[in-house]
């Protein structure tokens, strides 16, 4: 199987003649070296790109499996769900403020999170996710506040009892990791019990870093050695993986959850 180039350009490309192999009816256009509109519909390339760089050996298969669930009927507008019907799939997520860069602000359903996020949601499908947009929201008759708490509700019961990796360093430190791979670890960071459930292993305060969309560590306040290594390790996983979220950490007390991106800014 051949593998996929990772300069911009030359994979979008790639990418585009492979929805021509697979959709030979489609239309594309090519906007930028990032992405293509197929059919009239942005398709974002660089998470796709992230991942290819991530596994090159199995950049193809990759691709071909992202487009083959792409092109599913699981992708057609959800717009004319019934609300009865979508909200047990109304899912959070995290994601970085940086989306609205490429995505209008006024049509991505969202709410303001800390550490330069926000909170989307999606309809959990099968195969894959689809995004939730302002005028389906005002369609269902909801405001985003509600929308909000239901998927917080929905996450909640996603994994009741979730696999935590506890690690304890020579120092004193310790750390959870939460790996359940279902593409929600990042937006555990929401659970309302959170505090509940890690304070009696990490601290009455505690940090949690989610440098991607899979990646959910949570950590002692101290040592600051411990913290800051784990730190150059989220910032390094920021770098690499796909669907970044943030290098900057959380800090969870017992009152809710704080940003720490003002400790970066004033270091810089």
């Amino acid at each position: 199987m051949a593998s996929m180039p990772i300069e911009p350009e030359a994979f979008a490309e790639q990418v585009a003649r492979l929805i021509e192999r697979m959709q030979p009816g489609y239309r594309i256009d090519r906007i930028s070296p990032k992405e293509l509109l197929v059919n009239g519909r942005r398709l974002d390339l660089e998470n796709l790109l992230r991942m290819v760089a991530h596994e090159p050996d199995r950049g193809t298969d990759i691709v071909e499996h992202f487009l083959d669930q792409l092109f599913t009927g699981e992708t057609l507008d959800v717009g004319d769900t019934p609300f009865e019907v979508a909200k047990a799939r109304i899912m959070p997520r995290i994601q970085p403020e940086s989306i609205f860069q490429h995505l209008s602000r006024e049509l991505v359903a969202h709410v303001p999170f800390v550490n330069d996020t926000v909170v989307v949601f999606v309809m959990d499908m099968p195969h894959m996710t689809v995004s939730i947009t302002t005028e389906q929201v005002a369609r269902w008759g909801i405001t985003v506040e509600q929308l909000d708490e239901l998927a917080r509700e929905n996450l909640e019961l996603y994994a009741p009892e979730l696999d935590m990796q506890v690690i304890e360093s020579a120092e004193g430190g310790r750390a959870v990791i939460v790996a359940e791979q279902d593409g929600y670890d990042a937006a555990r960071l929401l659970l309302g019990d959170l505090h509940r459930r890690l304070a009696t292993r990490l601290g009455k305060d505690f940090y949690v870093a989610t440098p991607a969309r899979d990646m959910f560590i949570a950590m002692s306040c101290e040592p600051a050695g411990f913290v800051r290594r784990l730190q150059e390790r989220v910032e390094e996983d920021f770098s690499r993986l796909p669907y970044p979220i943030t290098k900057d950490l959380f800090l969870v007390t017992r009152d809710g959850v704080a940003g720490t991106t003002w400790m970066r800014k004033k270091a810089a």
